[in-house]
């Protein structure tokens, strides 16, 4: 690979998103713009080995993206609908690409118009801003890929009859439109922390790029949520470097080097921590941040302080009920009561959580903790049946190896 491709490959990975998103500005489509995006990356692979990069990539890709869709229009004898686009190319290869860096934060916000249900906006931004795979979309929200890539379909269809403007919504509507945003990102940034499927348990792709959707959202809206969901992902992020070992292997939050625990990010998540709780409306992104904080506050495992994480977990609850936030109540109850005492909280959830593998790996740390071995080894192999994600699954195969000397 020469050194003209190997950039190209690097900016596909770093900048592919931001130039898709500023082309869907300029294109008002969505298909169209994906089709321009990839001929600019073609176009370029083409000519910078010979002509050199330019000195600013991302504008001559946007630029070119541009050109071919006027190109493709032309052919279609389309010239009617056309009349302004060569100025418009024409800026966006001249000026400077520092702006067009508001163009993710604005697609964001017209994937998630009010216009389009709630279920529409979330697949719509993950899929179009974050680049996650339909079948990834799919997982999050527990559906299938068929109902998802239709779900798509319709929004794009949406935003196109119902003219939905392209840009970040005035201070009187941004209220009503932060919550979808606030829950893509959080999805997001959840799909690279722990992916839910696949070889690796990390992608920092999508951890990044959620981090920074959120840092562009704060000085816009410095509601209490923005800034809990913020300091949430900065303190999970600070975790990174410690939650594989050098073979790639999982390892668990009990065993972590706490040395290898990002001390920049944790005083940075704290300190927005406390600013949201200080805001007097507190909600559920400020109280998993103030979860996170407990945990990063305590330099060993064993001086958690479990019982202000149980308080935040009710608190959390009331806000917020669900399942997954009972179990993870449970898991923190049983730390601090006994392993009898979590089972006697986990075994009512289990309807709920049938399909959740996580839910097995609680209730077999509990049967172990109670030396109930073929319990536990059976709630291993649930776990081991629903997880798709290798390197857990590996862990729990250890596990399991290790439960059968019992």
């Amino acid at each position: 690979m020469t050194p003209a491709h190997a950039e190209i490959a690097r900016l596909y990975q770093q900048h592919q998103r931001a130039v898709l998103a500023t082309l869907i500005r300029l294109l008002g489509d969505f298909d169209q713009a994906e089709d321009a995006c990839h001929e600019a990356f073609i176009a370029a692979l083409a000519q910078w080995p010979e002509q050199g990069l330019p000195a600013n990539p991302r504008a001559w890709l946007v630029s070119a993206g541009r050109f071919k869709a006027i190109d493709k229009w032309r052919r279609q004898q389309h010239e009617q609908s056309m009349a302004e686009l060569p100025e418009l190319a024409s800026e966006c290869q001249d000026k400077d690409s520092s702006l067009l860096t508001d163009d993710e934060l604005r697609l964001v916000f017209t994937c998630c118009h009010p216009a389009l249900a709630i279920e529409a906006r979330l697949a719509l931004t993950l899929r179009e801003i974050c680049g996650l795979t339909t079948e990834q979309v799919a997982r999050a929200f527990l559906q299938s890929p068929v109902t998802i890539a239709q779900r798509i379909v319709r929004a794009k269809q949406k935003i196109r009859n119902a003219a939905i403007p392209y840009q970040v919504p005035s201070d009187q509507q941004l209220p009503e439109r932060l919550d979808a945003v606030l829950k893509v990102i959080y999805l997001l940034f959840n799909e690279g922390y722990h992916q839910s499927s696949g070889e690796q348990l990390l992608s920092c792709e999508l951890t990044v790029q959620a981090i920074r959707l959120a840092e562009q959202l704060l000085p816009l809206f410095p509601d209490a949520e923005v800034k809990g969901l913020l300091a949430l992902m900065w303190l999970q992020q600070s975790r990174s470097q410690a939650r594989l070992d050098p073979q790639g292997e999982v390892v668990l939050l009990a065993e972590q080097n706490r040395a290898l625990w990002d001390q920049r990010l944790i005083t940075q998540g704290i300190r927005l921590t406390e600013q949201a709780l200080q805001s007097g409306r507190v909600g559920p992104y400020a109280l998993q941040a103030a979860i996170a904080a407990v945990h990063a506050e305590s330099p060993t495992a064993a001086d958690t302080d479990w019982a202000q994480i149980i308080g935040l977990y009710d608190l959390l609850l009331r806000l917020q009920p669900s399942a997954v936030v009972a179990l993870n109540r449970a898991v923190a109850f049983g730390q601090l009561h006994g392993a009898a005492a979590a089972l006697t909280l986990l075994l009512p959830l289990q309807q709920e959580l049938a399909a959740y593998h996580l839910y097995y790996v609680a209730l077999a740390d509990c049967y172990k903790k109670q030396q109930q071995w073929s319990l536990a080894a059976d709630a291993l192999q649930q776990a081991l049946q629903l997880c798709q994600l290798e390197p857990e699954r590996r862990l729990l195969q250890r596990q399991l190896q290790q439960m059968s000397q019992h």
